[in-house]
C-alpha cells in the first residue's frame, strides 16, 4: 500500500487579492513527477489507538498528514479503525521550505490512498473539498494534473491541456518560510496587487510563458522572498524563476533545436 507523493512548480504566480487571513492568486501550476515523497501504509507489530506517523525527516508536530487523517476521520470515522492496526511511513526527497509543495503533495496522496484502500468511495471533488482546509495547493495535487491553471485560494483548479517542458531545478541549501514570505510580501507590496493580473497568460503554454516572461514578473513573490532572504541573490543566476514562495528556482532544459542558455 503504497503512493507517490510529486511535487509541483509555479510557472508563474501572481497575487490577486486577500481574502481573510489568506492570499488570492493566479498561477500556473505544472506537477514535476521526477522528484516526489513516498508513503505507504504498514501493518504494526501489534495494535495501537494512536495515529502513528514515522518520517524519514522530522516532522512538526502538527504536519499535513497529521491534518489529513484528522479532517478525514470527520468525513469517514471508520479509517480510524484501520489506523489501530497500520502506520504511515513518510519517505521525504522534497526539500522543505522550497515552494515544491512537498507537504501538500503528502496530504493529498495520503487521502487518495486513504479512499482507496479503505473503499471510502469519496469523490475527487470531495477530497479536494477536505484537501482545500489542509493548504491551497492540495486540491490541485488530488485531482492528479500534470498542468492546471489555479485561482482563489486554490480551490479553483482548470486543467490546461499541454505536455509541460522539462525544467532543471536547483535548490539552494536555504529554508523559506511561506507564512513569512507572504507577510513581507502584504508589507512591501500589497499596494501593487491587481485583481486582473495575469489574465492574458492563462492561455499561454508553459514553455511560452517561461520564453517571455522575465522571472521577476512571473512571480510576486519573488521580491518578498528577497527582501527577507537576501541570500538568494547569489543562486539566482541568469533566467531562473522562483518556486512559489522558494527556495527553489528552475529554468528549462533546452531542446537540441534551441541554443543553450548560459548557467551562473
Amino acid at each position: 500500500m503504497m503512493s507517490h507523493a510529486p511535487a509541483k512548480v509555479n510557472i508563474f504566480l501572481k497575487i490577486t487579492g486577500v481574502r481573510g487571513g489568506y492570499h488570492e492568486l493566479r498561477s500556473r501550476f505544472v506537477r514535476i513527477d521526477s522528484l516526489f515523497d513516498t508513503i505507504r501504509f504498514e501493518r504494526k507489530s501489534k495494535e495501537s489507538p494512536s495515529f502513528d506517523l514515522f518520517a524519514s525527516t522530522p516532522l512538526p508536530r502538527t504536519n499535513t498528514v497529521s491534518e489529513a487523517y484528522r479532517l478525514l476521520k470527520e468525513a469517514a470515522p471508520r479509517i480510524e479503525s484501520f489506523f489501530k492496526e497500520y502506520a504511515v511511513h513518510l519517505e521525504k526527497r522534497i526539500p522543505q521550505g522550497a515552494g515544491l509543495g512537498g507537504g501538500s503533495s503528502d496530504a493529498a496522496a495520503f487521502l487518495t490512498l486513504c479512499n482507496e484502500v479503505c473503499g471510502l468511495g469519496l469523490s475527487r471533488k470531495r477530497l479536494a473539498e477536505i484537501g482545500e482546509r489542509i493548504g491551497a495547493d492540495v486540491p490541485f495535487f488530488v485531482y492528479g494534473f500534470k498542468s492546471a491553471n489555479v485561482e482563489g485560494v486554490g480551490e479553483t483548479i482548470a486543467p490546461f491541456e499541454e505536455e509541460p517542458p522539462r525544467l532543471e531545478l536547483f535548490t539552494p541549501p536555504l529554508q523559506c518560510d511561506t507564512g513569512a514570505v507572504y507577510r513581507s510580501f502584504r508589507e512591501r507590496f500589497a499596494n501593487e496587487i491587481d485583481p486582473d493580473a495575469a489574465k492574458g497568460w492563462l492561455d499561454l503554454t508553459s514553455a511560452e510563458l517561461i520564453r517571455r516572461l522575465d522571472p521577476l514578473e512571473a512571480n510576486d513573490l519573488y521580491r518578498a522572498a528577497l527582501r527577507l532572504y537576501p541570500q538568494l541573490e547569489e543562486y539566482r543566476g541568469s533566467g531562473r524563476f522562483l518556486s512559489g514562495s522558494g527556495s527553489t528556482l528552475f529554468h528549462p532544459i533546452p531542446t537540441e533545436s534551441e541554443p543553450c542558455r548560459s548557467k551562473s
